[in-house]
């Protein structure tokens, strides 16, 4: 967004946090500015009650974040082309900008409570508000466990173009892709994630999802040739293990699971431990707290300490 037009000068604040703008400062004190914090732009006319005390309540707020959240106020009817270019078309009317483009906003006179909240939500949780992205995660998380794939994507992509590289955002839109079955994307959006965050338990979780999907590529619905191999030799480990590749990956993975531990039962050390190596995988995927990753510790801790 770029914005030209004639100067307005800025009036001066006594908060360091606060300022007034005009056309010609527009584009660094909200959309460079934003780039390191949000920032709240208030549009108001002079003369309005109501835009009056939505800028006290709105800098009170402000001031109590103390930093972590900027404010930009905008006078309409000196900057009437920067409103035009935002297509304001009530006052007072609230917008807030990170990252250079708007995330949130509204229209009219809200609640001192309500105006309180939502600026805490933009200074991430600070003060004892709401974190945004906290919400937009559960949301999106909700979304994925009531089968709305799309909804769940768009949410976690809302939370990664405010939070770029987030983890857990960066996690669950891959799920969302792995879902649909597109590996190459859920991979892309995996390599989103800083280092440092690689051992996220959600980013773990979804990259031992998505290697156990490429490593069942190769024998993806030849159960029943792996079957008539295992019928003919119950002690064909390679086939066995083949078999809980291609069952997985047709959704299986309780069967997938068994067909591990029985191997780990008849040959602990068989292809240098591969069967519960890959056990730990799939623990991995499933998360610690998964019924069926404790079912199955249980098992193979009784297989192996017998």
């Amino acid at each position: 967004m770029h914005l030209f037009g004639s100067s307005t000068t800025a009036k001066p604040s006594s908060s360091p946090h606060i300022k007034d703008t005009g056309i010609a400062t527009f584009t660094a004190d909200v959309l460079e500015a934003s780039r390191e914090v949000a920032v709240i732009v208030a549009f108001w006319v002079p003369g309005s009650g109501p835009c009056k005390q939505l800028i006290v309540d709105l800098e009170k707020a402000v001031i109590a974040a103390n930093g972590a959240v900027k404010m930009v106020k905008v006078n309409v009817d000196e900057n009437k082309e920067i409103a035009r270019q935002l297509r304001i078309q009530s006052i007072p009317t609230v917008y807030a900008f990170k990252n250079g483009q708007p995330v949130d906003g509204f229209m009219g006179a809200l609640p001192e409570s309500q105006i309180q909240q939502f600026v805490e939500t933009l200074a991430g949780g600070e003060g004892g508000g709401h974190n945004h992205a906290a919400e937009i995660l559960e949301m999106a998380e909700q979304a994925f466990a009531a089968g709305d794939i799309g909804q769940a994507a768009q949410a976690y992509a809302h939370v990664l173009q405010d939070e770029p590289g987030n983890p857990k955002a960066a996690a669950g839109l891959a799920r969302c892709y792995l879902k649909t079955g597109d590996l190459e994307r859920a991979k892309t959006t995996l390599a989103l994630v800083r280092p440092d965050d690689a051992k996220d338990e959600a980013v773990r979780a979804v990259a031992a999802e998505l290697s156990l999907r490429e490593g069942a590529a190769a024998v993806a619905g030849k159960n029943a040739e792996l079957e008539a191999k295992l019928a003919a030799n119950p002690n064909d480990h390679q086939a066995r293990y083949d078999l809980a590749l291609a069952l997985d990956a047709e959704g299986n993975r309780d069967g997938a699971i068994e067909a591990l531990l029985d191997i780990v039962r008849r040959d602990r050390k068989w292809n240098d431990d591969g069967a519960r190596k890959h056990l730990v995988t799939l623990f991995e995927a499933m998360g610690p707290t998964d019924e069926r990753t404790i079912a199955a510790r249980r098992k193979l801790s009784s297989i192996l300490f017998s």
